[in-house]
């Protein structure tokens, strides 16, 4: 199976970032449960230029990341996994089954109450972490199946990003966002002009995030649609896509994602806190994530299969198929992400992000276990490096 340079850089710093981001979540929890409680979570909250520092992190910084996203489900589209229908079917099925079971587990729990909205908390999942994860199993995991759960993952993204979009828009200012989708519609006509500096997109980028922000929409939707018309061409090493993605990827893993984490993580945990686990939205949030990925994933890959829509690829079977779908139950940054757009009240987000926690940290230990166990049994450990 043949695997681009870029897509290997892509795999690496994902995964290295995934490790990162552990010990920086560590610290942040530790930080936040300490003598320096106050100041630490007080920091976060500090105000500059009207939003808190914890918002210009969410809403600005966050924006590179999902425009990295976005470059990378360019490329997946135009040359890699998603470029043959037959090929994208397997991931956007697993995808789908992966999105519809938790919110439909949660709203099970949460349907018809104020917590309601936070359907789309267990639908995502964390690249970073879920290939943090897969990467501690060394050279015995197949590459089929590493392409598999990032595909899959970029495409739960891609599904975070309309649900994002469509469900937590409270207010829209037509104006504004008339504005930033018109300088969109002037970016797309560079591309088809062949202008290929990447100065005015990154221009028209940054002024078409101000009008998003002020529209009522979540301004990271702005990295992806930049990242649709910043021009591809052939996806070569000198293509204006090809650039940008290569040159993001590390600050990406190791500032941005490090610095959502620490804003994100500042969890003070009470004495009571197995009481936040007997709660509707705390039940929604952690059967969604732990049952309701890898039992939606696999259930619907399995239904797609028999039907002959698609088929899994040499170096995937069931017990594989099972084991990623706990690590995409790894939700982490996307569903911390959501919780922060779905709820108001300042106890049920810290109270969500704690259970975000300790439900993806059992997911991502059941996924590890499982998979360490099929692919030990199915495949020889070759000492030759990275595939």
């Amino acid at each position: 199976m043949k695997v681009t340079k870029l897509y290997k850089e892509f795999f690496e710093s994902e995964k290295s970032g995934g490790l990162v981001l552990i010990g920086f979540t560590l610290i942040s929890l530790i930080l936040a449960n300490s003598g320096l409680s106050s100041t630490y979570i007080h920091f976060w909250e500090t105000s500059f230029s009207g939003h808190s520092i914890e918002h210009w992190i969410n809403d600005g910084l966050m924006t590179i990341f999902f425009l990295l996203i976005g470059l990378e489900l360019e490329r997946e589209i135009y040359k890699g996994e998603l470029s043959k229908v037959k090929d994208a079917l397997l991931p956007m099925f697993g995808a789908v089954g992966g999105m519809l079971i938790p919110a439909l587990i949660f709203l099970l729990f949460n349907f018809g109450t104020e917590t309601q909205s936070g359907a789309g908390i267990p639908m995502a999942t964390d690249i970073a972490f879920a290939l943090g994860i897969l990467s501690l199993l060394g050279n015995r995991v197949p590459i089929a199946l590493k392409i598999f759960l990032t595909a899959l993952a970029v495409i739960d993204d891609l599904g975070a990003i309309l649900i994002i979009a469509i469900f937590y828009t409270k207010t829209l200012l037509w104006l504004n966002l008339i504005i930033a989708l018109a300088i969109f519609g002037f970016l797309l006509l560079l591309n088809r002009l062949k202008v290929y500096s990447l100065i005015p997109y990154l221009i028209g980028g940054i002024v078409m995030w101000y009008f998003m922000l002020h529209s009522g929409v979540h301004a990271t939707i702005t990295g992806v649609l930049l990242a649709f018309a910043i021009p591809f061409g052939n996806g070569g090493k000198k293509s204006t896509s090809y650039v940008l993605q290569h040159f993001l990827h590390k600050p990406v893993a190791f500032i941005i994602m490090p610095i959502f984490a620490l804003a994100n993580t500042a969890i003070v945990i009470g004495t009571d806190y197995s009481s936040i686990f007997t709660q509707n939205y705390s039940l929604g949030i952690a059967l969604g994530l732990i049952i309701g990925k890898p039992v939606g994933i696999t259930l619907i890959l399995l239904l797609a299969t028999k039907l002959n829509l698609c088929k899994l690829p040499k170096g995937l079977d069931w017990k594989t198929i099972f084991g990623v779908g706990f690590l995409a139950g790894i939700g982490f940054t996307m569903s911390i992400f959501i919780t922060l757009l779905a709820f108001e009240d300042e106890t049920t987000i810290n109270n969500a992000k704690f259970v975000i926690l300790i439900s993806s940290l059992i997911a991502g230990i059941i996924g590890y276990l499982i998979l360490n166990f099929s692919l030990k049994k199915r495949y020889k450990i070759k000492v030759k490096g990275p595939h």
